[in-house]
């Protein structure tokens, strides 16, 4: 059962990586042409954002790829934790490429320089925005269903190209009014990329490092716990961990000291089958007396 999901899991992940890859390199093409040919600076950097954007899914086909495997000696949990970096190397990417962006659109600034847009750049922008929005509502779609983080990245990398291309749609109409709106929106289009950077990077380096368990999580856990064993077991020192594609939880419940070894394990075991059966998280269970 969880090698199936798995594999389906792998097939959406390869589907959005590919699509994504292609999609972008076609933009980039585009919006670099159209931004040489208009002289937009903001142009020019929004087509190179594009490019990062199949970077950036190139790397969830590799990540996906070694997070498939199987555990081995070396690696028991198994190699889940890929595809939690190949977000935070997401992550690191659009920072550069915010980076880059900023300090373009300050020279832009400095030096006065004036883009000139035509039609050809405004058709370019809508057929961006469209693409890249439809992109990352596959993207999302694609996280929703495999829960992988790195697939919820490269969704906000999608986005922020979208809400680059409207900016500077934007920046199209009010251009001849103050010709330095190039520069200044793609500063604002820089601090937008940087902060989805900065969100991606703090939520996987979250997951990476361990985090506690929610209320709503300890809860099911604790009904399940209860129901399983037919009465209150006192769930306590609830510990998650997270591998990528592999979730593990460890606690401890008090079992009547009288209990016979047998029927303390049977207990552990129907719990720990509920959970990998309701949550798809595999539990391990230590028992106290009391």
């Amino acid at each position: 059962m969880q090698n199936t999901k798995q594999k389906k899991d792998d097939k959406l992940a390869y589907s959005e990586g590919w699509l994504s890859i292609a999609a972008n390199i076609i933009l980039f093409g585009i919006k670099y042409w159209a931004g040489i040919v208009s002289g937009s600076v903001a142009l020019i950097s929004d087509a190179w954002h594009s490019l990062s954007d199949s970077i950036s899914s190139a790397a969830i086909i590799i990540g996906t790829k070694i997070s498939s495997k199987p555990p081995d000696k070396k690696h028991p949990f198994g190699h889940g934790r890929a595809e939690l970096i190949t977000s935070i190397l997401i992550g690191v990417f659009l920072a550069v490429v915010a980076f880059n962006f900023f300090t373009e659109s300050v020279k832009s600034i400095k030096d006065h320089e004036k883009a000139v847009f035509g039609t050809l750049s405004i058709v370019v922008l809508i057929i961006s925005i469209i693409v890249k929005e439809l992109s990352a509502q596959y993207a999302f779609y694609t996280a929703r269903k495999t829960g992988m983080l790195s697939l919820k990245a490269d969704a906000w990398h999608h986005r922020s190209d979208a809400i680059t291309s409207v900016l500077i749609l934007i920046g199209i109409f009010i251009n001849p009014y103050f010709p330095l709106i190039d520069g200044i929106l793609g500063i604002v289009v820089s601090l937008f990329i940087l902060y989805t950077a900065y969100s991606i990077i703090k939520e996987t380096s979250s997951a990476v490092l361990g985090e506690a368990c929610d209320d709503d999580f300890v809860k099911k856990l604790m009904e399940i716990a209860n129901n399983s064993a037919g009465f209150d077991v006192q769930m306590h020192h609830v510990h998650s961990h997270n591998y990528g594609n592999h979730k593990e939880v460890t606690f401890h419940i008090y079992l009547p000291e009288n209990m016979t070894v047998k029927e303390a394990h049977n207990i552990a075991g129907t719990i720990e089958n509920t959970i990998f059966d309701e949550l798809k998280i595999t539990a391990t269970i230590h028992i106290d007396a009391r």
